[in-house]
C-alpha cells in the first residue's frame, strides 16, 4: 500500500517541482487560505505555542504571527518540492552564504565542523553549502517508517553532494571519517524534541523549561569539532541567505551545556526579531516544566 501511495504520489511531486517558482508561489497562496482558514492545520498547537514564548503580547498580534507563520509553511512546502529539480545555479541565486570563507579557513587548519541550525527559514535548500566548501559533507536525518518516502527525502537532501546519515549511525560514521583524516561538515538540525525518557538536560527556551537535545554538543566534544550556528534569513519570498556564526572552536574546554545554551540564544534572537519563520507547528513544548 505504501508502494502505491508513493507511485502516485512522486509523479505528481516531480511534475509540479518543474513548474516556475511564480505558479508554485500562487499554489502556495491558495495552499495558505486552506490550510490556515478553512482545515485549520494544526491550528491549536501554532496558538498554544505561539502564547506560550509570547505570553505578553495580545492576541491579536499573535494572530498576525500565526498568518505569517502558515503563509511561510506553505511556502517552505512547495520550495521543498521544487527541490526535486531546482539546478544549482537558481538556488544558488535565492540561498546565498554572506561568510563562506569562513569554512575555507577551518578547511586549511584542518577543522571539521558540527554546524548547528534550528527548525528556521528554509531548512531544505541549505544543502547548497556542499557545492561552496572544500569540506566532505554530511547531513544527520532520522528515517521515515516509509521506505519510498525515506528515499525520496534523502534523494532531495543529498542533490547538491551532502551524504544523509540516520542519526543512530552518525557517530560512528564521523569517527571513520576522523580516523581517515578526512576534514567534514555535519549539518544537524539541533532544537528537535527529545523523548522524556531520552534526555540528559533541560533548558529554558522562549522562557520556557524544556528537555532539550545535547547530542551536538556531546559529538563535538568527542571528536573535537568546531561548532558554528547556521543563521538563515528571509530576505524576502523565496529568497534567503545565511550566515556561519562561531559557537565554539574548541568545544572539548567548555562546561557542559554551554554550547547547547549558545545554540539556544541564537536560535532565540532570531524568533524574537521574526517569529514567522519559526516551526509552529512542532510541539516543542509539549514536555515543559510545570
Amino acid at each position: 500500500m505504501q508502494r502505491l501511495l508513493y507511485i502516485i504520489i512522486y509523479p505528481a511531486l516531480w511534475f509540479t517541482s518543474v513548474l516556475p517558482m511564480s505558479i508554485l508561489y500562487i499554489k502556495s497562496s491558495v495552499l495558505y487560505q486552506l490550510t490556515y482558514h478553512i482545515f485549520g492545520y494544526r491550528k491549536k498547537v501554532v496558538f498554544e505555542n505561539l502564547k506560550l514564548a509570547f505570553p505578553s503580547k495580545t492576541e491579536a498580534e499573535r494572530t498576525q504571527i500565526a498568518k505569517g507563520f502558515y503563509k511561510h509553511l506553505c511556502d517552505l512546502i512547495f520550495e521543498t518540492i521544487k527541490s526535486l529539480t531546482i539546478s544549482e545555479n537558481q538556488i544558488r541565486k535565492r540561498f546565498t552564504i554572506e561568510n563562506i570563507e569562513l569554512l575555507e579557513k577551518l578547511y586549511n587548519n584542518n577543522r571539521s565542523i558540527l554546524l548547528m541550525a534550528g527548525h528556521y527559514g528554509n531548512w531544505e535548500w541549505s544543502g547548497i553549502v556542499n557545492k561552496m566548501m572544500q569540506h566532505q559533507g554530511f547531513a544527520v536525518y532520522k528515517p521515515l517508517d516509509n521506505k519510498q518516502f525515506d528515499s525520496l527525502v534523502k534523494k532531495i537532501r543529498s542533490r547538491f553532494g551532502a551524504t544523509i546519515v540516520p542519526n543512530t549511525r552518525i557517530t560512528k560514521v564521523l569517527y571513520r571519517y576522523k580516523k581517515e583524516e578526512t576534514t567534514t561538515l555535519t549539518y544537524i538540525l539541533s532544537d528537535q524534541t527529545p523523548r522524556p525518557d531520552a534526555f540528559k538536560h533541560r533548558e529554558d527556551f522562549m522562557g520556557i523549561n524544556v528537555p532539550v537535545f545535547t547530542g551536538t554538543e556531546e559529538l563535538a566534544k568527542l571528536l573535537d569539532f568546531t561548532l558554528l550556528y547556521f543563521k538563515v534569513e528571509k530576505v524576502k519570498r523565496g529568497y534567503y541567505k545565511a550566515t556561519f556564526v562561531p559557537v565554539s572552536e574548541n568545544p572539548k574546554e567548555d562546561t557542559d551545556y554551554k554550547n547547547t545554551r549558545k545554540f539556544l540564544d541564537l536560535l532565540e534572537a532570531q524568533i524574537k526579531e521574526e517569529p514567522a519563520y519559526y516551526l509552529w507547528s512542532h510541539k516543542r513544548w509539549k514536555h515543559r516544566g510545570k
